[in-house]
């Protein structure tokens, strides 16, 4: 009877701390944090159990107790989700200890693992954000009169809407530092931003001329002013300029979708369909290209091509699914709990 007595205690034993694992869990899931830690703190030593313990420590804000085990679970974790969950919840540790260069490492290496995760790809956008945020504040600091900081100025400025100011902006840079590329090209694009009458064209296309006066072998610009003939109804002379865009840099889509419309206009299928090939075969994800190729298709007639087309550019209009957990959005940014 003894020997039954100490079986039937070991397996309730087991049952029970098996219990205390899926408890865990669930706590952890129901974001529980503090319950779920006191949970598996008892629950069998398994790679599941150090990786959910981890986890919740780290969501307790207590990092310095998570990271050890958050990178032995990043590294060899064999379940791929939790060691997905490992690598994201050590770099937002990393963050919440302005350890951002850390944090940039271990994306880079999860987004190798899962790059087309949409958690994995959020949590990257948020590091290189907060290292942009700290670069521009090191600027302003020390750096305050370079032609630069008036140039980022104006880029924040066209971020929040303020042309009219941005524009002043990129005229202050180009003052200080006429000869600086790029600067001309953003002062057209923020011009245009700002305004799309007889003006703001004529404003605009100077600029984009005079960033290439500096710079003759820029494809963007020439491909701006060929824009601009468009909006002028001027399409020999926007052809002209697209085609420099092109012959400059052959795989530049955007170019090559311009000008074959301007192709399929005059009539020109057959060199409009090639160009909008070699646009989707550089650019697979681009839909005016794919867009553009279907309608090219169906006009010449070619309603198989147009409907494999049209098929394509379905799969790209359709949603990612996966949304950033409400725990790894609080991860590292909870205070500390008992």
């Amino acid at each position: 009877m003894r020997v039954i007595s100490a079986l039937l205690a070991a397996a309730a034993l087991a049952y029970a701390q098996t219990d205390a694992l899926t408890s865990g869990v669930e706590q952890f899931h129901r974001g529980e944090y503090a319950a779920a830690r006191q949970t598996l703190e008892k629950a069998p030593k398994s790679e599941q159990t150090r990786t959910f313990l981890a986890l919740t420590r780290a969501a307790l804000g207590l990092c310095d107790q998570a990271e050890p085990e958050l990178a032995a679970q990043f590294e060899k974790n064999s379940t791929p989700d939790l060691r997905r969950m490992a690598g994201l919840a050590m770099a937002q540790c990393e963050v919440s200890q302005n350890r951002i260069a850390e944090a940039a490492q271990t994306s880079a290496r999860l987004q190798a693992l899962y790059p087309s995760d949409p958690d994995v790809l959020y949590q990257s956008a948020k590091i290189h954000m907060k290292a942009w945020n700290d670069a521009v504040f090191q600027m302003y600091q020390n750096a305050p009169s370079s032609f630069r900081v008036n140039q980022l100025s104006a880029e924040i400025l066209e971020i929040q809407g303020k042309y009219v100011e941005a524009v002043a902006e990129y005229r202050k840079a180009i003052a200080k530092s006429p000869s600086s590329l790029n600067l001309h090209f953003r002062l057209g694009r923020a011009i245009l931003l700002q305004s799309h009458d007889a003006a703001g064209l004529a404003g605009a296309r100077k600029e984009f001329e005079a960033e290439l006066a500096l710079n003759p072998r820029d494809a963007a610009a020439e491909f701006q002013v060929g824009q601009l003939f468009i909006a002028e109804q001027k399409n020999a002379e926007a052809a002209t300029r697209l085609e420099r865009a092109l012959a400059m840099n052959p795989d530049f889509a955007e170019a090559a979708v311009a000008l074959a419309r301007l192709y399929l206009q005059a009539k020109r299928a057959a060199e409009a369909i090639r160009l909008l090939e070699h646009a989707v075969e550089v650019q697979p994800r681009n839909e005016s290209a794919r867009y553009s190729l279907m309608l090219a298709y169906r006009n010449a007639g070619r309603a198989g091509d147009a409907l494999k087309q049209k098929v394509e550019l379905d799969k790209l209009q359709k949603p990612l699914e996966g949304e950033f957990s409400d725990f790894l959005k609080r991860l590292g940014e909870k205070p500390k709990q008992p």
